[in-house]
């Protein structure tokens, strides 16, 4: 498991789990996945939890994939990535469907898996100083796993620009995508952060597990069908030639062959 990566703590009705590695920016792996998913789940199974609050320490939320994990995932076969893949979209999953609101405080940088992680969270409150990327398609590789929820939080029209062109953007824009719902001054992000919560303790607790649901019911939710064919559409294209050489070429720190001449 991955405890040094992240921390857990439950105080009262509010959970919360902080990333810790910000030396390697908060990047994760597939023990880390395993263990964020054990933990979220936990906090579902908890009935004394109301609220649970995603964050990160130092200057980034997530970079998304760990270098070293990338490195293995560049000789993995097609049935190795679409596992490594699945593992990814349950941890999603167990973050969109949790049956309590999920608060994500974005204090910096967040790449590729790392904004999935934003769209999962019913709340998303960003410092002035976050930024953002979608950089999939710099590797030759794809947002797939996290695009539902990416999709559903920023729309189609502005997805087919950031999924296509990898540019960065910072947090007013988030804001302007619906991305996050707030964009605060970086020292006020803890303490917005607890006002939010403290709010969301003065409602019924049934009541916000079945307000979130209906929200599921009215606007198609992310079900395994979709699931399914995101996990195999990553699991493809890490394994195709294009796919290796992007994933070589940035491990290699060279120019992918697209960018030769």
């Amino acid at each position: 498991m991955s405890e040094q990566k992240f921390k857990t703590d439950i105080e009262g009705a509010v959970a919360r789990l902080t990333l810790t590695n910000p030396d390697k920016h908060n990047a994760f792996d597939d023990a880390l996945i395993a263990g964020l998913t054990d933990a979220f789940q936990g906090f579902g199974d908890n009935e004394a939890v109301r609220v649970v609050v995603l964050a990160s320490e130092g200057k980034s939320f997530s970079a998304g994939a760990d270098l070293n994990w990338m490195k293995r995932m560049a000789g993995y076969s097609r049935e190795e990535n679409l596992a490594d893949a699945m593992a990814l979209a349950e941890l999603m999953k167990t973050i969109n469907t949790l049956n309590k609101p999920v608060v994500g405080l974005i204090q910096g940088a967040a790449f590729g898996g790392g904004v999935g992680l934003v769209a999962c969270c019913d709340i998303a409150l960003a410092s002035d100083k976050a930024s953002f990327c979608l950089s999939e398609v710099k590797l030759g590789l794809i947002p797939a796993v996290i695009s539902p929820y990416v999709v559903d939080a920023m729309g189609a029209q502005s997805a087919r620009r950031y999924f296509l062109t990898a540019e960065r953007f910072g947090a007013q824009e988030a804001y302007r995508l619906g991305l996050v719902h707030e964009v605060v001054p970086h020292e006020a992000l803890d303490e917005k952060g607890e006002a939010l919560i403290q709010q969301l303790l003065t409602v019924g607790p049934k009541a916000t597990a079945a307000a979130k649901d209906l929200v599921f019911a009215v606007n198609r939710p992310v079900d395994d069908d979709v699931i399914a064919e995101t996990a195999a559409r990553i699991a493809d294209i890490r394994a195709s030639d294009e796919g290796r050489e992007g994933l070589s070429s940035f491990l290699e720190k060279r120019k992918p062959s697209w960018l030769e001449g």
